[in-house]
């Protein structure tokens, strides 16, 4: 058996502000507010190892994912959601619900060998897109129970989320 991802998330996702969060979240001003915290979250958790993020009072899931950029060839880091498998970490390209797939996933399907830091440690990943349509169904009523956004995500856009599963490199 694979070794376990660490699992630490802090705040509570059944909170007051939790729940009015991820109403918020849901909408196209509340996915923009998102948008525009998402440097500050970067920071916030790129001097913690995604010990800490931004998110933490309503119990996000969060980790720091660095792909390599496909045209540059430089490092890409992004905070996002993520589902906990145990030996397994699962990742969604909702983009908000915009037009165009997240530039990452793009990344990840040019050279899947990442790297993730979650809960303190940085770990190196490999990413397999997600293609079974069951399994991806599956995976993202899971996003869907994190925050209901993805919903709403999913039904601003024409273009199938790219889900992916991270395993130990």
């Amino acid at each position: 058996m694979a070794e376990q991802f660490p699992n630490q998330i802090w705040g509570s996702r059944t909170n007051v502000l939790s729940r009015v969060a991820n109403k918020f979240a849901a909408t196209k001003p509340g996915s923009w507010v998102v948008r525009k915290l998402t440097p500050l979250d970067r920071a916030v958790l790129e001097r913690t190892d995604a010990k800490y993020t931004v998110l933490g009072p309503i119990g996000a899931p969060v980790i720091l994912l660095t792909s390599i950029g496909r045209k540059s060839g430089e490092p890409r880091t992004q905070p996002l959601l993520y589902v906990h498998d145990g030996d397994k970490l699962h990742v969604i390209g909702s983009n908000f619900g915009q037009a165009k797939h997240p530039a990452w996933t793009a990344n990840l399907l040019a050279n899947p060998a990442a790297t993730v830091a979650i809960a303190g440690q940085r770990i190196a990943v490999t990413a397999t897109r997600i293609e079974d349509p069951t399994e991806k169904a599956a995976l993202f009523s899971r996003f869907v129970e994190i925050t209901g956004a993805y919903d709403a995500y999913r039904s601003r856009t024409t273009r199938d989320l790219r889900i992916f599963t991270l395993t130990r490199a």
